[in-house]
């Protein structure tokens, strides 16, 4: 009888996870909706008001997005105060829902990555876990990756998507 062999374990393929990357700080999210006067404008100096009242230290440390998730005129100066308020106590301030928070941090994220860690290694990156990945996320890091890989797959190392590889030369 012959001895079980477990190829996926002994093969060549590095396996990233995105969701190990995933941030280690709260993501909060400001939706100004709830700042505007009837649900319908924003209001200097009701703003104003707010402003000066709200309780800004729930946000620390935390990387927070702004956005108003209704049809609104919201002029740039609030996004502004926001932000200034929020200087010094969130780690990040983005704009945008929490999507969109997680975008901008996979995406600097994958541009401060070294690509030359991957030359020439058959690439498996994981999909499929339990962290919300933005799929952006995805296609910055093919892009990053591609070039220097020898191959990029999609899935799990016992069953992948062959997504790019290597013309021989």
């Amino acid at each position: 009888m012959s001895e079980i062999v477990n190829r996926v374990a002994s093969s060549a393929l590095t396996t990233i996870d995105l969701a190990d990357y995933y941030p280690e700080q709260a993501i909060c999210i400001i939706d100004l909706k709830d700042w505007l006067f009837m649900g319908l404008i924003l209001k200097e100096a009701d703003f104003r008001e707010k402003l000066g009242l709200y309780d800004w230290t729930q946000y620390q440390g935390a990387m927070t997005g702004i956005y108003c998730s209704i049809e609104a005129i919201i002029p740039i100066w609030a996004w502004m105060l926001i932000a200034s308020r929020l200087e010094g106590i969130a780690t990040e301030i983005i704009s945008g829902d929490e999507e969109g928070v997680l975008r901008t941090y996979y995406r600097r994220r994958i541009e401060a990555m070294d690509p030359e860690e991957f030359r020439d290694q058959r690439l498996v990156f994981k999909g499929c876990g339990e962290k919300r990945i933005p799929e952006e996320a995805y296609m910055l890091l093919t892009r990053k990756l591609q070039p220097v890989a020898k191959s990029i797959m999609f899935g799990e190392p016992c069953s992948t998507v062959p997504v790019y590889k290597q013309k021989r030369a």
